[in-house]
């Protein structure tokens, strides 16, 4: 059997839409007289990035990072920047767009790296978040969706490089 006929949705893509325009809604408001640089987490925080960007009514630049820390179907400690930042964020408005955290391990990673680079404030934007697994010392600014602790695929999370192109969120191996 696939990877593809194994899967349970857990959140729905009119779902999805709805919160995404809510969390823009809310980040447009909290700049309303500033510009922000999103950095959007590579590769599974592409497709949430772009619907938000696309969403939030005012002025912005948009950045990548690439960091990896998972090895299949488990998330690793051991995390690798494979892609760092092309905007100088210095006395900028910084919001991470991260797919989802997990363990907590990349967000304090990320954090810690872009504080290195002094910006005007920094905040945190994800679309899921795994509460009963996740240790994170740093504020986490809009969540989209909290989730159990398991594996998702769809909307650029992948099951080795496979599944991100679903236009919603599926808990992998939902059938029997």
């Amino acid at each position: 059997m696939s990877e593809q006929n194994n899967l349970k949705e857990l959140i729905s893509q009119a779902d999805l839409r709805i919160r995404i325009k809510e969390i823009a809604k809310e980040i447009s408001l909290d700049y309303q007289n500033d510009s922000v640089v999103f950095v959007i987490v590579l590769s599974g925080g592409f497709i949430f990035g772009s619907d938000l960007i696309r969403s939030v009514d005012l002025e912005c630049e948009v950045d990548f990072v690439k960091v990896s820390s998972y090895k299949g179907t488990l998330p690793n400690n051991d995390i690798k920047l494979e892609k760092d930042l092309s905007i100088n964020v210095a006395g900028k408005n910084v919001i991470i767009v991260e797919d989802i955290i997990d363990t907590g391990n990349t967000i304090k990673y990320l954090v810690k790296l872009i504080e290195s680079c002094e910006p005007k404030s920094l905040k945190v934007a994800t679309l899921l978040l795994k509460p009963d697994v996740a240790i994170v010392d740093c504020s986490i600014d809009w969540v989209g969706f909290e989730i159990d602790p398991e594996f998702v695929v769809g909307f650029g999370l992948d099951y080795d490089q496979k599944l991100r192109n679903l236009n919603a969120i599926y808990k992998l191996g939902g059938v029997s």
